[in-house]
């Protein structure tokens, strides 16, 4: 009776999200998500999938987010032709942010290989290619929330929302044989209780196992009305300054949160002083994207005639050319651009033009990764290495915790607190000292039977 359950990927880390489900016979992947941070991950990437590809006859994706989803690509790639199921917004979301994964590829490529021609070493390939992406795409399957269907023989799906970004889901699997039903849930990336977009995360009443994120399983956030504040306070300084703001924001969920709030907060933040740009080319198709499901979240972010944010002062920049002006503005700049952990993307160049002005501020809105540029910064480098140019940190570093699209450690207990039979819990997508930290307090509070599983362990659920 029952299902096995092997831990490959996000255990013990953030990133790489990789689980496997074998069940009568047949093999799922929970999860196929890139590594990123620092040159190590990034070779990690391109390493072997844990199994023969021919045996996997299914993919689960909980979300959009490439640390998620983004090795999907390789799979198709190196061989897999079975079908990717996603929550419908989802599908939308890979749509643009697979392809530009892709290009962005074969871009980092060609760079690495002009360096390597003239060194006389051999050249690399791309982790997978922008056509490889849209071949990947042909293999989503788009499932709205509350349907159930089956995956394989025995083994059916459900997702419901789990409130992180749009289509974010939180995973029920059930396997049913002769001998019985057996239900695990997988939380997802849970939202954040005061999350100005998203709706709060779906409970679950029973199951008989579940994997639990614990991203910010050793912290609680700020109240959201102190997080308000502390930005009030980080636009009146950078106006008295005279200086620009630069915001790396993730451009699924994080950025349509700051477009949300602006807009909410535009008189209080006088931001009529500033002019908004939103420079990320995939920012604005996903915002666009959410516009198009709003259905699915309880927040109106755009005017009822407007697939755009009510602010009057706002401009997307889709063109290198349009981003590249930008950077002759010395102030009154709010620049809102990717990546969300400063490891590539149109952030750099600001970052190159203006963290080294003192009066210029950083805003940091998101989880920076170790190994990641953004986490340097936050960790108070005092020069970091742009386009290979030792630059002098002299901005003001800005940490906004409370903009966070993960729950904190009471929203993590509370959403499992809501399991009727408190079933055995695993962590997982989370550094040591926060699932640490998170097993010691459910244990005291909840006396939950709590795991935090290696990487290769096995269980049978």
């Amino acid at each position: 009776m029952g299902f096995d359950l092997t831990f490959f990927g996000a255990t013990g880390e953030v990133t790489g999200s990789l689980y496997v489900i074998q069940a009568g016979g047949h093999t799922v992947l929970l999860e196929c998500g890139l590594l990123q941070g620092g040159k190590e991950n990034e070779e990690r990437t391109g390493d072997p999938f844990p199994m023969p590809l021919d045996t996997i006859d299914a993919v689960v994706l909980r979300h959009a987010h490439i640390d998620h989803s983004g090795r999907v690509p390789l799979l198709v790639k190196r061989g897999y032709s079975g079908p990717v199921y996603v929550q419908n917004a989802t599908k939308a979301l890979c749509e643009i942010m697979w392809p530009d994964s892709g290009y962005l590829n074969e871009k980092e490529a060609e760079w690495k290989n002009r360096k390597r021609k003239r060194k006389g070493k051999s050249l690399v390939k791309p982790l997978y290619t922008l056509e490889d992406a849209e071949a990947a795409l042909k293999r989503l399957k788009g499932v709205a929330y509350g349907d159930e269907l089956t995956v394989v023989p025995g083994l059916t799906l459900r997702f419901f929302d789990a409130g992180h970004i749009l289509g974010s889901a939180i995973v029920e699997l059930t396997y049913t044989d002769e001998s019985g039903s057996r239900t695990l849930a997988f939380s997802g990336d849970l939202g954040y209780r005061d999350a100005p977009v998203m709706d709060p995360p779906a409970v679950l009443p029973y199951a008989d196992a579940v994997l639990l994120e614990s991203t910010y399983g050793d912290r609680l956030h700020r109240r959201f009305d102190d997080t308000i504040d502390e930005l009030t306070a980080v636009f009146a300084a950078a106006k008295a300054g005279h200086g620009n703001i630069m915001i790396p924001a993730f451009t699924v969920g994080r950025t349509q949160d700051l477009l949300y709030l602006m807009a909410e907060n535009y008189d209080r933040w006088h931001l009529d002083d500033w002019q908004i740009y939103l420079d990320s080319p995939m920012a604005i198709a996903a915002t666009d994207v959410y516009a198009r499901y709003r259905h699915l979240y309880g927040v109106k972010l755009f005017g009822p005639d407007s697939n755009l944010p009510e602010l009057p002062n706002f401009h997307q920049t889709l063109t290198s050319d349009q981003s590249m002006l930008i950077n002759e503005i010395e102030s009154g700049a709010i620049i809102i651009a990717g990546s969300g952990m400063c490891s590539g993307g149109r952030i750099l160049h600001h970052l190159k033009n203006n963290v080294w002005r003192p009066e210029c501020h950083l805003v940091i809105v998101g989880f920076q990764a170790y190994g990641t540029l953004g986490r340097r910064l936050v960790d108070g480098a005092d020069t970091v290495k742009l386009f290979g140019e030792e630059v002098r940190v002299r901005c003001q570093l800005h940490t906004i915790g409370g903009l966070s699209a993960h729950g904190d450690q009471a929203d993590l207990m509370a959403w499992y607190e809501a399991f009727q039979n408190h079933p055995p819990v695993y962590l997982i997508h989370g550094e040591p000292d926060a699932q640490k930290a998170l097993a010691k307090k459910m244990r005291a509070d909840l006396d939950a039977p709590v795991s935090i599983p290696e990487r290769g362990q096995k269980v049978q659920i």
